[in-house]
């Protein structure tokens, strides 16, 4: 999971952001990370010099993925901050190269059950698609658990090597069926390509180390294979500038699903609401069929978090909005799906 870019003018704000990373969403599943985040908010020499650096070198986990890469030790903050003092400028050049672009497969468990019940067939159209492993929600096989017992849902040609789990609080929203996907393409500053080894293997760099996360690298790795052997259309290209002509691209008789996972944090404000905009004419400006599914932080929409209820535990979630109105909390990772929260 990447939490909020931070956009900083002084070393507090940054220190609040690596306060937040460590407490809100490493503390309980990625020790480590917890650790070296709450370091560096009580280290006011290294905040200043993350601060020198561009505003998008701020995010703790561009910045830690970076330094794993070079090959940082899995190890206390205070040895791991001598390592990182003595390969500054690796880490540095790293992470200018490269991106925070967690392309989670998982997530496509907590979005089947909307990807479910819209009317087929579906176009699929992803923003901040990375290696486009969210592309592909119907190829993989998921175990949804719910109050009542286990659901267990497969591609049409047979069980997949890639098994998504999902635990839900209501059975009545496991997908009674896959659905009937006929199109699909993503967009990407940066497009991965998922043959190319190194790719994949930043990718797994990307994935937090700790127990909770282990699975994650295989999981990663099985659906890059699985997507290798037909691979989803994704093009280089702005989500502001792309979205419009890649969707006019889709075919005319399928219901388009724009969608998103931990993508918009990664804008500015004015940019988050131009998206919005986008994203909620987008049907009328090409006279079709248009589905908007995001999964982002708190704090991404303003209109969407006024309509989450008072006290709601958002620790390690998203909040799930269909066409700007939510409806539920989905797991970081995708192995939780809530809506509990948004039940009327």
């Amino acid at each position: 999971m990447a939490p909020p870019r931070p956009t900083l003018d002084n070393a507090d704000r940054l220190a609040a952001a690596y306060a937040d990373f460590a407490g809100r969403w490493a503390r309980g599943t990625s020790p480590l990370y917890a650790d070296w985040a709450a370091g560096i908010a009580a280290d006011p020499e290294l905040l200043e010099r993350i601060r020198a650096l561009p505003p998008r070198l701020h995010q703790a986990n561009l910045l830690f993925a970076a330094a794993r890469w070079v090959g940082a030790p899995e190890a206390p903050y205070p040895r791991w901050r001598q390592w990182l003092a003595d390969n500054w400028d690796a880490v540095v050049t790293t992470a200018s190269a490269r991106a925070t672009q967690t392309n989670e497969p998982a997530r496509c468990a907590s979005l089947l059950p909307e990807l479910s019940r819209i009317d087929e067939p579906v176009a699929l159209l992803e923003v901040g698609a990375a290696a486009g492993l969210c592309l592909l929600p119907d190829r993989y096989s998921y175990r949804y658990s719910s109050p009542v017992g286990t659901h267990e849902l497969h591609p049409a040609d047979g069980p997949s090597d890639v098994v998504l789990e999902c635990r839900v609080d209501d059975p009545t929203v496991v997908p009674a069926r896959m659905p009937r996907v006929t199109w699909r393409a993503g967009i990407d500053l940066s497009p991965l390509d998922v043959a190319d080894p190194d790719a994949v293997a930043w990718l797994t760099t990307l994935i937090w180390p700790g127990p909770d996360h282990a699975a994650r690298v295989a999981r990663l790795t099985g659906a890059a294979s699985l997507a290798a052997l037909d691979p989803p259309r994704i093009v280089r290209g702005d989500l502001l500038d792309a979205t419009v002509p890649m969707a006019a691209s889709a075919p005319e008789d399928a219901t388009l699903v724009l969608f998103h996972s931990a993508v918009l944090l990664y804008l500015d404000a004015d940019a988050r609401a131009a998206f919005r905009d986008l994203a909620l004419s987008l049907g009328e400006r090409l006279g079709r069929r248009v589905r908007w599914v995001s999964n982002e932080s708190i704090g991404t929409h303003p209109d969407v978090d006024a309509q989450v209820p008072p006290g709601t535990d958002l620790s390690h979630r998203f909040v799930q909005s269909v066409d700007g109105a939510p409806t539920a909390l989905a797991g970081q990772h995708g192995a939780v799906y809530e809506t509990a929260p948004f039940a009327h």
